[in-house]
């Protein structure tokens, strides 16, 4: 306990030197020139002038150490009754492949997407295609209302919107793709596209001209699809995260 308090306090009375250190275990493709700039209390700027992306940290560089067949990721089901799980070099293929995807659809660095799908490995996917390539994300709960979601489709004024048909909880089903068509129908902000994730739970519609099936698309991405990383400086924006909302607009 004593070791955790003297770390503790160096963060406190010492950020730049506790935080300089622990930025080492940080691949940059640029290095920082200062680790904290006070110059425009309270809005603080980190690792100025630093350049990296999120996206080759959690994926490329553990592919690169010798970790490409290590798990990276579990994910289980108990509703669907499911379980997969992805080596480092499966996410890494993965993602590129969303990635390509995206960039094929027109989606460029500073773009926003909102990801309304359930606990699902396509999700994590989707995050970290939009990390590789500069495009800024919103995750939304799958869960909130078509209101709630409108609020955050009107803020966010996302290019695309990620979603599922639907998913399970409590053996009962959520019709998702429902939620986003009432959403869209109120919202003053339209996504150029919807891409749905179809997991076959429910027979769902699709739109004319908006709506797109992730996996067709996919279906005509190359397996051994590449996308460079794109290098952010330390301060752009990454995704969006927005506040319940329980007492007012979401923040």
């Amino acid at each position: 306990m004593g070791n955790y308090q003297e770390v503790w306090m160096k963060s406190i009375k010492e950020p730049e030197a506790y935080w300089g250190e622990a930025s080492q275990k940080v691949y940059w493709k640029k290095k920082w020139k200062k680790v904290l700039d006070r110059s425009k209390e309270p809005f603080y700027r980190w690792f100025v002038g630093g350049e990296t992306n999120l996206c080759y940290n959690a994926i490329d560089r553990h592919c690169q150490a010798g970790r490409a067949n290590d798990i990276a990721l579990i994910w289980e089901s108990p509703e669907t009754n499911q379980r997969k799980t992805f080596t480092f070099q499966e996410l890494y293929q993965e993602i590129n492949r969303f990635a390509y995807l995206l960039r094929e659809l027109g989606v460029k660095k500073g773009d926003r997407i909102i990801i309304y799908l359930p606990m699902v490995p396509e999700a994590l996917i989707a995050m970290f295609a939009c990390v590789r390539i500069g495009a800024i994300h919103s995750v939304v709960f799958a869960g909130f209302s078509y209101e709630a979601l409108a609020d955050r489709i009107n803020d966010a004024k996302p290019k695309l919107l990620l979603c599922a048909e639907a998913s399970k909880r409590k053996g009962k089903e959520v019709r998702l793709k429902e939620i986003v068509d009432r959403a869209l129908e109120v919202s003053e902000f339209k996504p150029e596209k919807v891409i749905v994730l179809d997991r076959k739970i429910i027979p769902w519609k699709k739109v004319s001209k908006r709506d797109l099936v992730w996996d067709e698309l996919l279906e005509k991405v190359p397996r051994d699809a590449k996308v460079e990383p794109v290098w952010l400086e330390s301060n752009e924006l990454s995704y969006i995260l927005y506040t319940s909302g329980n007492t007012g607009k979401p923040k």
